[in-house]
């Protein structure tokens, strides 16, 4: 997976989302910083840091079906913000659900992410 020399908020969170669907754990790593933090909003942590994120994510790219899908994506400033719809495979079985993930981009990398995530809906 190449990594976009557009260090663009929105372009840095593009690559974020093509190395998810890609299940690239390095790739995916290489946009957040060293030391960023994903949060379920509004304040609870789920990994601070490349040492928690890198687990994290190559537990979930195990799943066979994961995928996002881009629904709408707000910029403000710093600011990303994706309505997406996500494929995984949930302790119940596959689904999907739709979230939201905020991303606060500075110095071409990700700093921090929260998500709002919906119910997943079983197929």
């Amino acid at each position: 997976m190449t990594l976009t020399t557009d260090t663009t908020p929105e372009a840095i969170v593009q690559a974020q989302l093509d190395a998810y669907n890609a299940r690239d754990v390095e790739a995916i790593l290489k946009t957040y910083a060293v030391d960023a933090q994903q949060f379920e909003f509004p304040g609870k942590l789920l990994a601070s840091g490349h040492a928690e994120l890198r687990p994290r994510m190559a537990a979930r790219f195990t799943e066979p079906n994961l995928h996002s899908r881009l629904i709408r994506r707000e910029v403000i400033g710093q600011l990303v913000i994706d309505h997406e719809d996500v494929t995984r495979t949930f302790p119940e079985g596959t689904g999907h659900m739709e979230m939201i993930a905020m991303y606060e981009v500075r110095d071409g990398l990700i700093q921090n992410a929260a998500f709002i995530l919906n119910p997943p809906v079983l197929d």
